[in-house]
């Protein structure tokens, strides 16, 4: 009889508010987070024999991973930082999952953070972000991820008959959901009207269908054994890869969430309606809804409707990032995508405090998205009894 493959679970997370922290540099968030993610997985640092670390706009170390390692006083067997995006938090959990599975290592620590808010300039932050873009085709003509985002929401927005009040819809749900959460960096109340009169960056996108710029940093903890919490298992996980640059997108209906999203499906032996939590990459609302509509949670152009019929919230169906995601929560780089599946492993280990379900959910999907909607990796977890 041909032996089952180990399971890989989350054991233990942590993370430190996002907002400004002045005088904190990337290492230093790293740490707070790394410290936490430990404690709640309750092992020493001489347990760890893998860490997984993100890259860092504020910090671009070649070899940041064992830089971090240095700091933190840790002495790893397998060690690497990974650059995709904003699907890197994702991919790294995906990688660590396989490192485990494999019996390379049997604790690994997934980590990233940076002070983007307060470590860098603004005009550094867009000429960064800018170079998202094709050197040649698209960065000569000055346009920066906002811009990007905006001209491929004009195409869905035209074919689908979706308005700019159905993605205000999702600012509004992200905020009601951030003002629960104490480490939030957007508290304030806001209505549709709030967002639809902001201020525009790029059409059809407002202010407020943007995320902010965060200090802060995630951290994860994936192991061959389950923590004291709860046996949060990584029972699914899929990539996809489809374009890098917008020029080089061929159809915004098909963007490669959906080839991800069926990889990690497969794998896990579940399908679309077996969930009761989602965690989705949201840097902006057009992005939450093009990929909630092209995964299937919710049909094209009706995502929005899903959202008014309560679907969304924490006390309905599918409760969608329940911490405030990147729109409210922030987004600081990698640790911003990271804050998803944070958020989902202490639902389903009934840690989230104010916040918590009702229920702690038994199965959560992840999807995570770098670039313009380029890399997408989705991870299903699963709570064992």
């Amino acid at each position: 009889m041909q032996a089952s493959t180990p399971s890989a679970y989350l054991r233990g997370a942590g993370g430190t508010p996002f907002g400004r922290h002045e005088g904190r540099g990337a290492l230093d968030l790293m740490a707070d987070a790394a410290r936490e993610a430990l404690h709640s997985a309750q092992l020493e640092r001489s347990r760890i024999d893998g860490v997984l670390c993100g890259y860092a706009t504020t910090l671009p170390h070649l070899m940041l991973s064992t830089l971090f390692c240095e700091r933190f006083a840790l002495s790893p067997d397998y060690a690497h930082s990974m650059q995709l995006g904003g699907a890197t938090g994702a991919a790294m959990l995906m990688a660590a999952r396989e490192l485990v599975r494999s019996g390379r290592c049997r604790n690994v620590l997934v980590v990233a953070g940076e002070n983007r808010l307060s470590g860098q300039s603004r005009d550094s932050s867009i000429q960064t972000l800018a170079q998202v873009g094709d050197a040649d085709f698209e960065v000569p003509n000055g346009a920066s991820v906002p811009a990007y985002y905006a001209l491929m929401a004009s195409e869905y927005m035209q074919r689908t008959g979706v308005s700019s009040a159905d993605l205000a819809e999702f600012a509004v749900l992200m905020r009601r959901h951030a003002i629960t959460h104490p480490d939030a960096h957007l508290r304030t109340p806001i209505t549709v009207q709030d967002v639809l009169a902001s201020k525009a960056i790029a059409s059809p996108l407002s202010l407020m269908d943007c995320c902010p710029i965060s200090d802060g940093a995630m951290a994860l903890v994936v192991s061959a054994e389950p923590g004291k919490h709860a046996a949060v298992q990584m029972r699914g996980a899929g990539q996809a890869h489809r374009h890098q640059h917008l020029t080089a997108m061929d159809d915004v209906m098909r963007c490669g969430a959906s080839d991800a999203a069926r990889a990690a499906l497969a794998e896990a032996g579940m399908q679309v309606g077996d969930f009761d939590y989602l965690g989705i990459y949201d840097s902006f609302t057009i992005t939450l809804v093009m990929l909630l509509e092209e995964i299937g949670f919710a049909p094209r152009a009706g995502a929005a409707a899903r959202l008014r019929a309560g679907d969304f919230e924490r006390g309905g169906a599918l409760p969608l990032n329940t911490h405030g995601g990147l729109l409210s929560y922030g987004h600081c780089g990698v640790a911003g995508g990271m804050a998803h599946v944070v958020e989902a492993w202490r639902q389903m280990s009934g840690l989230a405090g104010e916040r918590q379900l009702a229920r702690p959910p038994q199965r959560a999907f992840i999807h995570a998205d770098g670039g313009v909607m380029s890399s997408h990796v989705s991870l299903v977890l699963a709570r064992e009894p």
